[in-house]
């Protein structure tokens, strides 16, 4: 595929996924919990908006892997595979809040290499491939090129994370908070939208653990492509999701990880 082809089909696919999951928002709808001992919720707007996606992939691509959250993975050929998490922040979709977002993430022999991610109710959409720079659209069809902010140290930098609560791995929560103190500012509860943020220039740092692959392939080539970094707390690769973090000047990346590290 193409550079143009792939970039033309995601937004065809968030084009899809949007149709499928505002209709349900602030709705009303029947919530249910698919985790046992815990609350991780899952509604038919995560369903419809995953199989919107899953069919034109199949339909048009029927070469091409997939995987989603909702209904698990497709075998392809090898090459190419989509990673879409349908309604990422379902636990902000249920409370009615527009911060959820559809992330969608295409891997070449494993790697990701273009990423997508909208907000259809805000009207943001987010998108960037390494080497081809990031970009973003407004609701008013306002379409700009992104770019992540120069921060030198960690006293300057605003921090986001879903909810230090989801910190319970050995030590997470210390390490975590340990950065937080560092920080000039922290605020909480955006899940992907934050990273788009990032991405746009708007915050400095992100620091999360408990990841999935589809939570992070398609966030991966927007972060980089708009000039950060986005790794695991051990500085290697986020491509599997776990302890995840990301930054947009690779000094507070480098100083985050020294402190997560200790």
């Amino acid at each position: 595929m193409s550079d143009t082809e792939i970039e033309l089909l995601a937004h065809r696919l968030a084009d899809a996924a949007a149709a499928a999951a505002l209709p349900y928002f602030r709705s009303g709808l029947t919530v249910e919990n698919k985790a046992e001992g815990a609350y991780d919720p899952v509604t038919a707007a995560d369903r419809d908006a995953e199989l919107a996606i899953r069919e034109i992939i199949l339909r048009e691509r029927p070469d091409h892997g997939f995987l989603g959250e909702e209904f698990g993975a497709l075998p392809g050929n090898g090459t190419w595979q989509w990673v879409v998490d349908p309604v990422d922040g379902t636990r902000s979709f249920v409370s009615g809040i527009p911060l959820w977002t559809t992330i969608i993430g295409l891997r070449r022999h494993g790697t990701p290499v273009f990423g997508l991610v909208d907000q259809p109710y805000v009207g943001d959409r987010f998108w960037g491939a390494v080497g081809a720079g990031a970009r973003m659209r407004n609701r008013f069809g306002q379409e700009v090129p992104i770019r992540t902010r120069a921060c030198a140290a960690l006293a300057d930098a605003t921090l986001m994370t879903t909810t230090p609560a989801l910190m319970t791995g050995p030590g997470e929560r210390e390490r975590y908070d340990a950065v937080e103190r560092a920080v000039r500012l922290a605020r909480y509860g955006a899940d992907g939208y934050a990273y788009c943020m990032l991405a746009a220039g708007q915050i400095d740092l992100v620091v999360e653990t408990g990841l999935q692959s589809y939570d992070v392939v398609g966030l991966i080539p927007i972060i980089e492509a708009a000039g950060g970094v986005l790794t695991s707390w051990d500085g290697g690769s986020a491509n599997e999701g776990g302890p995840v973090i990301a930054a947009g000047d690779p000094r507070i990346h480098a100083a985050a990880l020294e402190i997560l590290n200790r």
